[in-house]
């Protein structure tokens, strides 16, 4: 295995299934008895504002479920990016802070973080644990019933797009954990790193929706392949 310099890693649902955390997608998943466009859109949270922000409130409890701790997969690229010499970038579709429990420093979710909220008024984005109720007050401009989850519900722009591309633009390798390939714009990363000739690999469960247009790819639970592919990674 080459020397890589610069590496963007992305990572989905898959990589934190095994701590015990829903996917969204697929029999069980978080969607299951959920109509996306209640609780997934903006125009949603307008509609009933109670509704979306108790789905949120249980998402963010469930994060401090006992025995939700990260796992091989998130304690081998918190390694990794430690004693990595070159360029790295964790890229997360996950909402969960599970990567930030293994370590992990270089990382930017794209999707949101449960354990934030945001006012709709001053745009202040802060930590809370605690529930948020549509009478919520801001602690920084005070507005009553403004504040939401600082989650990127569906037709809004993920976080971090334009140093994201920026990245991948200058990696010379791509890796993939754990996503399905049919969420976009993340979806379209791998074409991104193809259409460069930069070496691209996927890490999953099985094959993703865009498997064929990565270099390499290795299928089983992510806590056995992913502690496997870094520290082969690592030893170059």
């Amino acid at each position: 295995m080459r020397r890589y310099s610069s590496i963007v890693v992305l990572t989905g649902a898959g990589i934190s299934a095994e701590s015990g955390i829903q996917t969204f997608r697929g029999g069980g998943g978080l969607w299951e008895g959920h109509d996306i466009e209640e609780v997934a859109t903006f125009d949603g949270y307008v509609r009933n504002p109670r509704k979306v922000l108790s789905f949120y409130n249980d998402r963010r409890r469930d994060l401090r479920r006992a025995g939700i701790e990260p796992n091989a997969a998130h304690l081998a690229l918190a390694e990794f990016e430690r004693n990595h010499p070159g360029e790295f970038l964790l890229v997360t579709q996950n909402v969960d802070d599970l990567h930030e429990r293994a370590g992990s420093r270089e990382l930017r979710h794209m999707h949101g973080e449960l354990d934030k909220v945001r006012c709709q008024r001053c745009h202040q984005v802060y930590s809370s644990r605690e529930d948020i109720e549509p009478s919520t007050q801001c602690p920084w401009c005070m507005a009553a019933g403004r504040v939401r989850p600082h989650i990127v519900w569906f037709g809004e722009m993920p976080f971090h797009m334009d140093e994201i591309h920026l990245r991948l633009a200058r990696c010379d390798l791509f890796v993939s954990i754990g996503t399905s390939g049919n969420v976009y714009p993340a979806a379209g990363f791998v074409e991104l790193a193809h259409q460069r000739g930069i070496t691209t690999v996927e890490l999953n469960l099985e094959p993703s929706e865009g498997a064929a247009l990565f270099s390499e790819g290795h299928y089983g639970p992510a806590t056995t392949i992913v502690p496997e592919f870094f520290a082969r990674l690592r030893q170059t």
